[in-house]
């Protein structure tokens, strides 16, 4: 009997290791299946994109989550070459992310050329309606929402701005990008202000010290850049060389001046990538992106670099510096 009774524990206690281990195995499991991936594709550089990635994983800590315990982020950066994108949005397509956040237009093709089912919130893309990542801004109907920049209509404020800074400017060099989005805006509200554009697109990073070469030829003496990742990946020297030649820059995106650009006015990037974590966490929280409407920015900037401003020996009018945001002295 007492045979019989040893054996019966022995098989019970058997039994009962078997399932706690089971137990645990499945708890495990549902553990790690619970962590959220997200894949964070970008066309620029990881040292050009650092402030603005900061930003959105900032947001998301005060969401909650933290990167490596209950959220696990994929970074995949093409360093200003496009052509890398498409590889890199099915890259994060094969690690089964349960979402993308795709950074400007290029960015956004990619990721959508790579999955139709994955979950998108695009940061920053000019014309989501026009690119046709989304039905409506307000109907988003698809995979991918996110904000929009507006800069066709932000192109006549920049101008303004710049010409009320330097009232003598006549011609102006614009950087743009190989599609060149924009001109049309962009001329049709200089030709108001009695500016002459004249575009320079750059199709690679290896055209930014011909193109400077082209702007003396022409005899220009002021630059504005249009949004683009190549120049954007480009900035230092791009800065330099306009530094170097001594032109009056407004660009594109914050970064810029704090590089040593002269300006810069547009949408606050910081509030850009704070919403973009919060679609984020909404689209992770089984918000569909087809109902979440495309976001406008609600923040401008003007940013002024009196440094370099004095380095290239012009003055800034007071009526644009009561306006800056932020002046670097």
């Amino acid at each position: 009997m007492r045979i019989f009774s040893s054996r019966w524990a022995v098989i019970t206690q058997i039994l009962v290791c078997a399932t706690l281990s089971t137990f645990c195995t499945s708890v495990k499991a549902q553990q790690a299946k619970k962590i959220p991936r997200i894949g964070y594709l970008s066309p620029r550089s990881l040292s050009g994109d650092s402030e603005r990635s900061e930003v959105f994983r900032q947001e998301l800590r005060e969401l909650g989550y933290v990167e490596g315990r209950n959220i696990l982020i994929e970074y995949r950066y093409a360093e200003g070459k496009l052509d890398r994108l498409p590889d890199l949005a099915v890259e994060l397509v094969g690690l089964k992310v349960d979402l993308i956040v795709a950074t400007s237009d290029f960015g956004v093709r990619a990721a959508k050329d790579a999955t139709k089912t994955i979950p998108i919130v695009f940061v920053g893309s000019s014309d989501p309606v026009g690119d046709g990542f989304v039905t409506s801004l307000a109907q988003p109907g698809g995979t991918a929402t996110g904000s929009s920049i507006l800069y066709p209509e932000l192109s006549a404020k920049r101008l303004e701005l710049f010409k009320e800074a330097f009232p003598k400017i006549s011609r102006l060099a614009v950087l743009t990008g190989p599609r060149g989005l924009y001109m049309k805006e962009q001329k049709l509200a200089a030709q108001a202000l009695g500016i002459q554009i004249v575009s320079f697109p750059v199709k690679a990073l290896d055209d930014i010290d011909s193109v400077f070469v082209a702007i003396r030829k022409e005899g220009i003496h002021a630059l504005l850049t249009n949004p683009n990742p190549i120049i954007n990946t480009a900035q230092n020297r791009i800065v330099e060389l306009a530094v170097k030649n001594r032109l009056p820059a407004m660009y594109a995106a914050p970064e810029f001046v704090d590089a040593g650009g002269l300006m810069f006015y547009g949408p606050s990037y910081a509030d850009i990538y704070r919403r973009a974590a919060i679609y984020a966490d909404k689209i992770l929280k089984s918000a569909k992106p087809a109902d979440l409407p495309v976001e406008q920015p609600t923040k401008f900037e003007l940013l002024v670099n009196l440094k370099t401003a004095k380095q290239i020996g012009v003055i800034i009018p007071q009526s644009v510096l009561i306006k800056a945001d932020r002046v670097i002295r």
